[in-house]
């Protein structure tokens, strides 16, 4: 199956999109549709090759223009070009506006002549306007009327009677036909300047990258295109600099900030061998780093695909307003006719009941149904993004706002997910303890020893210089120190400990802790007790999900007694020892009482989130954990489990912002059209009305732009 991007052009209302989607979808070899109103973009995915020029000529034929979409920054709307049309508009409605306001002093005589109304209402009907014929025409050939046959008729029918007027003597409304145009216009363009400027994160995101950088080229550093860097190169950063590609530090040191990227306000330290993301910031230092992934491969560029992606696709609560929007001009049509044949028989006032019809075709307004779902989405996607929060599609958002239930993976989830020094016993010279242990295991990779070997730099442990290293598998490790002895550190058969009171005292309080031993000249100098520790804000995470509601719980491979260590200090369930098989027969206990979300991070955890209503893929998880999670959660170093927090409470939010807008787009026309047709709305104010409404839409979305979690968790 092949995947297509596309800009569209010449969409103006929701049921545009729809139609749009109605023509490709009848394609044989079209698998899916999906046509973003408030992108202005269309994601096709087909079972077959298909040429870009032949989905582009469909495109045509269903009355828009499109463009192939390469580099998914350029599915930001953008338009820089000045609004000549609505320039020439507002300036051939001058003169109405200055003869309206004659009249309401009474006067008439600023009114410009008829002659010279004609004239202006001519250019701005059939010069100025023609998109919204256009677009008419294209819907009536389409079968799926929108807005612009809505604007289309009204204004002709004011045009026409008042040209007939004209021609007969008759009183004239040009001024109608041409403020309705401006205000329609006005509103439209207000409605794309927001669009545009407000909720796509896209193109912040991809500020976030240099155009060119320092990179070593034979010894020396010289200026690349960010285009030309490759996996292996060797990059400058300083002070000010933005991280062009994911790499490793390789020289130097310098703190950073990932604000950007997860949400992480803190300063981070990084120095040789720390990992570094495209997008952050060094702040301080300056520092060489070798490139690990480029472009598209970076967790920033995975972040704007994904982003793209998930913009472009539509939560189910959308459908609701497709459905309407595909019925809405016919039914508002209908209603006019209605309108104009019951005022002019009740009233027998021809010109009055025309008014009251075409108050009725203006007012009624398909945009705000087409945009309450989708700008929402945006701005819910970007303020999730600057949290570090990556929803695959919108069908995820949707659910994880409805979650009542969470599963965790123990480890890396709800932990740190690596061992690090808990307790320590010292039969010795405790500095001696650590700086003889530390230099036996800086020659070993293995988790415990990496994690003694950190306790002592931690705890500035003097250094030793250990030779004859010997390694036993499974068991430790042995050397010579100078003035120390021969050192041993490892199980407690490989060090032939012979533990006395104390010692057993240490073991027992440490119950689910791996031990580590450390003898000298064959006699017990000390114990290592080393796990896996809780998060640093596992406990806020717990607490907050609990008063939203949800259900906590760990689903582990691990032991029962390291379960019950984590469960005990969260004060949640938890259940150890389980195969991938138990894991799923457990979520799907859950889903009989609450839509459930599994978090993980391992192959283990593949098959629970599969079975999930949502799976969760925290930042490091394995290629098949995240292939089987539709949200990823970028975790910070500071409150990384606040993630699965973040992820639904943006989209709990989201959710009820989707709410207020199909409300208040519904109760716009439920209590608009009503007014118009028994002649409360002129045609005027009813597309001022009309205008607002997209408006009031859009305004309520970009207030998910100002959500802040990090304050409120704070």
């Amino acid at each position: 199956m092949s995947i297509h991007t596309f800009k569209i052009h010449g969409m103006t209302c929701q049921a545009c999109a729809t139609r749009l989607e109605k023509v490709l979808n009848k394609k044989e070899c079209v698998e899916r549709a999906d046509v973003n109103f408030a992108t202005e973009t269309l994601t096709l995915s087909t079972t077959e090759s298909v040429s870009c020029d032949e989905i582009l000529t469909w495109i045509k034929k269903a009355g828009f223009t499109g463009e192939f979409v390469q580099d998914q920054s350029q599915t930001t709307p953008h338009s820089d070009a000045p609004p000549y049309r609505l320039i020439a508009l507002g300036v051939l409605s001058l003169p109405f506006w200055v003869g309206m306001a004659g009249m309401m002093t009474g006067s008439h005589a600023l009114m410009p002549p008829n002659w010279v109304q004609f004239v202006l209402a001519s250019i701005a009907q059939f010069a100025l306007t023609t998109p919204f014929y256009k677009g008419a025409w294209a819907g009536i050939r389409g079968g799926l009327l929108g807005m612009d046959v809505l604007v289309a008729l009204g204004t002709s029918m004011i045009w026409a009677y008042s040209t007939y007027a004209y021609l007969t003597g008759g009183h004239v409304y040009f001024e109608a036909s041409v403020m309705i145009l401006t205000f329609v216009s006005l509103g439209k363009y207000l409605e794309h300047r927001t669009k545009t400027g407000s909720l796509n994160a896209l193109s912040k995101l991809m500020e976030l990258l240099p155009q060119t950088v320092k990179v070593k080229r034979d010894n020396a550093w010289a200026d690349v295109a960010l285009a030309d860097v490759k996996v292996g190169d060797i990059l400058q950063a300083k002070h000010g600099d933005k991280i062009a590609v994911d790499g490793v530090i390789t020289d130097g040191q310098g703190d950073i900030t990932q604000a950007h990227l997860t949400g992480e306000s803190a300063y981070l330290s990084k120095t040789y061998g720390d990992d570094v993301l495209a997008g952050s910031v060094v702040v301080d230092g300056s520092f060489a780093y070798q490139a690990h992934a480029t472009g598209s491969q970076t967790a920033l560029g995975q972040m704007t695909d994904t982003l793209s992606h998930a913009q472009g696709t539509k939560a189910p609560i959308a459908r609701l307003a497709d459905r309407v929007a595909g019925v809405f001009v016919p039914v508002v049509v209908g209603l006019s006719v209605l309108t104009f044949l019951v005022n002019w028989y009740i009233l027998g006032q021809f010109d009055t009941a025309l008014m009251r019809a075409v108050a009725v075709l203006v007012i009624a307004c398909p945009c705000a149904l087409g945009l309450a779902t989708p700008t929402a989405i945006m701005a819910g996607m970007g303020v999730a993004s600057r949290h570090g929060v990556q929803f695959l599609d919108a069908v995820a958002l949707e659910t994880a706002g409805q979650i009542g239930a969470i599963a965790f993976d123990k480890t890396g989830t709800l932990t740190n997910g690596h061992l690090v020094v808990v307790d320590s016993l010292s039969l010795t010279d405790t500095p001696t303890l650590l700086g003889v242990s530390a230099s036996i295991e800086s020659h070993s990779t293995h988790p415990l020893a990496r994690a003694i070997t950190a306790y002592a730099h931690d705890n500035h442990a003097p250094t030793f210089t250990a030779q004859n290293i010997l390694s036993q598998a499974g068991q430790g490790m042995q050397g010579d120190i100078a003035g120390v002895g021969v050192v041993r550190v490892g199980t407690s058969g490989f060090v032939h400990a012979d533990l006395g009171e104390k010692e057993h005292a240490f073991i027992q309080a440490n119950p689910t802790a791996s031990l580590v031993f450390v003898a000298i000249d064959d006699k017990l100098a000390g114990i290592f007790a080393l796990a896996d520790t809780l998060k640093a804000d596992a406990r806020t995470l717990i607490d907050k999900l609990k008063a939203d509601g949800i259900t906590p719980i760990i689903l582990s491979g691990d032991r029962q007694s390291v379960v019950d260590s984590v469960t005990d200090e969260l004060g949640i369930d938890g259940y150890g020892e389980l195969s991938p098989q138990d894991k799923s027969l457990k979520i799907k206990e859950l889903q009989k009482t609450h839509k459930t979300a599994m978090i993980g991070d391992g192959i283990n955890d593949a098959l629970a989130m599969t079975t999930a209503d949502i799976g969760m893929a925290v930042g490091g998880a394995t290629d098949v954990a995240t292939g089987s999670a539709s949200v990823r959660l970028i975790q910070s170093e500071t409150d990384g489990a606040m993630s699965v927090y973040h992820a639904h409470k943006i989209a709990k939010l989201t959710l009820t912002n989707i709410k207020q807008n199909l409300f208040f787009a519904f109760i716009y026309n439920v209590i608009g059209i009503p007014l118009a047709m028994i002649g409360v709305l002129n045609p005027m104010i009813a597309s001022i009305a009309m205008a607002l409404s997209s408006l009031s839409v859009l305004a309520n979305a970009l207030r998910l732009k100002g959500v802040d979690l990090k304050d409120e968790i704070n």
